[in-house]
C-alpha cells in the first residue's frame, strides 16, 4: 500500500544556447550545453480520492494551479485515465525563468509513475512533444541538446558554482521563440556537431532582451564589473540569470554585493557535478 512518495525535482542551467533554425513541424532546431545543479523543486505523491495537483512554496502560482499544469497534461499525452493520487510539488526555484521547472517537475513524476508501475517505461524522447526539456530530465545528465531536444549526447562539463539571479520579469518560452526572427539567427549549421565548438557560446535569447528588457542590461552590465566572474549569461529563454565562479567563495561576496544594489531580487548559490542530484 502506498504512503507517501518523495522525491527531488532539479534545476537546470544552459551553459550557452544557440538557435539553428526554425523547423518545418513549427519547432526550432536549436543547440545548448545544460548541466544539473543542487536546486531542486520537492514532489510528494500520497493516497487520495481523486486525482489532484496543489503547488506550494515560494514559487507557488498564484492559487496554487497553473492554468496549464503539465501534469495534468501528463495523463492525456499518455492516453491513460488519472490515477487516485495527490501530487504536492513545493517549489523551490522560480518557474518560466529558464531553469526547466515544468519538464523537471513532469519527469520526475513520470519517475515517480514508472516506479509503482501505473505507467510503463518508454523511451525517452516519446515525451519530447509534452516538453522539449523533459527528455533531458528523465536523462538524467548533463548533456550536449540539439534538435527540438530529440538528439542528446552525455557531457562533462567544468565544475563551476553560479550565483543565479531572478529578473522582476518573467519570459515565456512559447513568446520568446515567437519573437526571434529569422534575421536572429547566425549559428553556421555546418558546426551543428556532437562535439562543443567555439560557436558553443552566449545565449540567442539575450537579442531579444536586450531590446525589450531594460533590467537585464542594467543586470547584465552590473555584473560585468567583477573580476572573479567567468561570465554572465542569460539561462533558457530566460528570465533567470547567472554568473559563473570557480570558488563558492567568490560568488558567495558578489551575491552579498548584488544584493545592496538590487534588494528586491531573488539570488541564489548553487553548484553543479553533485553526486546527489536525484
Amino acid at each position: 500500500m502506498l504512503d507517501k512518495i518523495v522525491e527531488k525535482s532539479p534545476a537546470k542551467i544552459n551553459l550557452f544556447l544557440k538557435i539553428i533554425n526554425k523547423r518545418k513541424d513549427g519547432f526550432h532546431n536549436i543547440r545548448t550545453g545544460a548541466t544539473f545543479v543542487n536546486l531542486y523543486d520537492q514532489i510528494t505523491v500520497q493516497p487520495n480520492n481523486k486525482f489532484e495537483v496543489n503547488y506550494t512554496g515560494l514559487f507557488s502560482p498564484k492559487n496554487n494551479q497553473f492554468d496549464d499544469c503539465i501534469i495534468h497534461r501528463l495523463f492525456t499525452y499518455i492516453k491513460i485515465e488519472k490515477p487516485k493520487l495527490l501530487f504536492t510539488v513545493s517549489k523551490n526555484f522560480p518557474y518560466e525563468a529558464g531553469l526547466g521547472s515544468a519538464s523537471s517537475n513532469v519527469a520526475t513524476v513520470i519517475k515517480i509513475l514508472e516506479n509503482l508501475e501505473i505507467i510503463k517505461k518508454r523511451n525517452i524522447f516519446d515525451y519530447v512533444n509534452l516538453g522539449s526539456d523533459v527528455p533531458f530530465f528523465l536523462n538524467q545528465k548533463d548533456a550536449l541538446i540539439r534538435g527540438k531536444g530529440d538528439l542528446i549526447r552525455n557531457m562533462h562539463f567544468p565544475k563551476y558554482y553560479f550565483l543565479l539571479i531572478k529578473p522582476s520579469f518573467k519570459c515565456s518560452t512559447k513568446i520568446m521563440y515567437e519573437t526571434f526572427k529569422p534575421s536572429d539567427l547566425d549559428y553556421i549549421s555546418d558546426y551543428d556537431l556532437e562535439e562543443i565548438n567555439e560557436q558553443d557560446t552566449g545565449n540567442d535569447f539575450e537579442k531579444i532582451l536586450k531590446k525589450n528588457e531594460p533590467e537585464f542590461l542594467s543586470i547584465i552590465n552590473y555584473l560585468d564589473n567583477f573580476e572573479d566572474i567567468v561570465f554572465s549569461r542569460l539561462t533558457g529563454s530566460g528570465s533567470c540569470i547567472f554568473s559563473v565562479f570557480e570558488k563558492k567563495e567568490h560568488a558567495e561576496k558578489i551575491q552579498k554585493k548584488f544584493a545592496e544594489k538590487f534588494s528586491t531580487l531573488w539570488t541564489f548559490v548553487t553548484e553543479n557535478n553533485q553526486t546527489n542530484l536525484f
